[in-house]
């Protein structure tokens, strides 16, 4: 039973319960805003959640679960002391109060705030203290809000800080994040020497990505249209192909499964295979063009694009063709990944005969599906070792706009059963959710290292393909998710899709953690 009263420490700004009363060290006569949670790892969602709390007040409140409760001692990895000073370094809370156990009701006698603000996962929350904690609030007046915080999917990080500040706030946080995992910044380079005995496949919708470098002439007397001048095209493999192309880059052997058209994009992507040592076993369609997109730039400012595609699916013939050569290799490789664009190539009856071919031979599975411009579902894809989807693509798989992101991610593993699951946050990174031996599941925020960014297209590609050849080859979630933020940066860096080499990879790594 938690006791009146509380216990300040030196800085005043934590609150513990105690027998003994004393004086608040804030003016209570302000508006009280308090939000709740145990936030044993913070991430962008947090972030989200807090920022909104704070904006309806001008004192906000954290009432911080606990250590034990509920008869589980020493619930969290780490402790309330620790996880009170991790939310005050961010300057979002004004005081924190350390609840004895889940004592929320008991906090909300004591401040009497004038909203509590929970998150969206607690809406529907049947436990003893969140309905007690809702009682007290009625009988008291006070407002209770349930919200995540609002749902963006732009950075304005710029126009807050210059490049040099978000740099170290960035490194800061990489650094935290591998200290909680207990990650060797300065051992992460040699762990990419176990991929060069690894062997994957990589089945997927292959793309002809051309970028156009043009100089801007003006607008258009006739019509308010921008007038370019084409100056140079440059040519690169992408969708599926680059994802192999990471993986044989990284040193890993690579067999490349996928559909192209009867035409000269088609014969350009056998031959750019060829170059890069990836053994293709390509199946000719001919009822359907190269996917092909084309992006107009100036400078390094894209103007728009334009894609040349057929989106049905496979017939039956074609599918057969690809399903023996995936029944050929299986035996034989470490792990799949799957990288679908939703353009066809992964009909249901192929993402049934990986996984029954998974299952056969042990294999890890690994799966992207990326719908910006199309229809698709992550959801599709049921008991693998990964999935790496965007925020955005979550939240329409799901049809979910209003959950936070840590409830998103919950809904997401439970659904499709996967054991790893990567929620790229764009420009504020992303958060790797692993599921432990007892079914628990822990979570890590890491950044992006990049601030400005020149292309970020491909970013997700290689960071699916360094994260699935690091699992095949016995590198932890962990450990493969902070190598995964050098590949990101270094992708981001360069216009087009390059395939990343390991030589490239360790160079980053190295400069950035010396």
């Amino acid at each position: 039973m938690v006791t009146k009263g509380f216990e300040n420490n030196t800085e005043n700004r934590i609150i513990r319960m105690t027998s003994k009363k004393k004086n608040f060290p804030f003016n209570k006569s302000k508006k009280i805003i308090m939000a709740y949670g145990h936030f044993s790892s913070i991430h962008p969602g947090h972030i989200r959640y807090l920022k909104y709390a704070k904006s309806l007040g001008q004192i906000l409140i954290v009432a911080l679960i606990g250590d034990s409760g509920s008869g589980n001692a020493n619930r969290f990895k780490y402790s309330a002391s620790n996880r009170a000073e991790g939310l005050l370094s961010l300057n979002m809370c004004d005081y924190i109060i350390e609840l004895d156990n889940d004592d929320l009701a008991s906090a909300i006698k004591e401040v009497n705030p004038k909203h509590l603000v929970l998150g969206t996962e607690l809406k529907n929350n049947q436990s003893i203290e969140i309905r007690s904690a809702i009682e007290t609030s009625r009988s008291q007046k006070v407002k209770v809000i349930f919200h995540a915080g609002e749902i963006q999917y732009a950075s304005t990080d710029l126009l807050r800080d210059n490049e040099s500040v978000l740099y170290q706030e960035r490194r800061d946080l990489f650094f935290k994040a591998c200290e909680r995992q207990n990650i060797s910044p300065d051992k992460l380079a040699s762990k990419l020497d176990k991929l060069k005995n690894c062997k994957m496949l990589v089945i997927g919708d292959t793309i002809i990505d051309q970028y156009t470098a043009c100089e801007a002439i003006g607008m258009s007397a006739e019509s308010p249209v921008i007038v370019v001048r084409e100056l140079k095209d440059r040519i690169f493999i992408g969708g599926a192909a680059v994802v192999a192309a990471h993986v044989r880059a990284l040193g890993s052997k690579c067999t490349f499964v996928s559909v192209v058209g009867d035409d000269q994009n088609g014969s350009l992507t056998k031959s750019e295979l060829e170059k890069l040592d990836i053994e293709a076993s390509i199946v000719i369609d001919k009822s359907r063009p190269t996917t092909f997109k084309k992006r107009y730039m100036v400078e390094n400012q894209k103007l728009f694009r334009v894609s040349r595609i057929e989106e049905h699916e496979l017939d039956y013939d074609i599918e057969e063709k690809v399903i023996q050569i995936l029944r050929k290799n299986a035996p034989f490789i470490d792990g799949i990944i799957i990288s679908d664009f939703t353009y066809g190539v992964i009909t249901q009856r192929i993402n049934e005969e990986i996984m029954s071919l998974v299952d056969k031979y042990s294999i890890g599975v690994y799966a992207d599906l990326q719908c910006s411009s199309q229809i698709g579902s992550i959801t599709k894809f049921v008991g693998v070792n990964l999935l790496t989807p965007n925020e955005r693509e979550a939240r329409l798989a799901l049809q979910d706009k209003v959950s936070g992101i840590q409830a998103l991610a919950n809904i997401l593993i439970n659904k499709t059963n996967c054991q790893n699951l990567i929620m790229k946050l764009d420009s504020q990174g992303f958060i790797v959710y692993e599921k432990d031996k007892t079914g628990n599941i822990i979570n890590q925020h890491y950044p992006a290292l990049s601030i400005n960014p020149l292309d970020v297209t491909g970013a997700g590609d290689s960071l699916l393909a360094l994260i699935s050849t690091c699992l095949s080859s016995k590198i932890n979630i962990m450990e493969a998710s902070a190598l995964a933020c050098f590949m990101s940066a270094i992708a981001v860096e360069t216009i087009g899709n390059k395939p990343i080499n390991q030589l490239e990879l360790k160079k980053k790594i190295i400069e950035y953690t010396t």
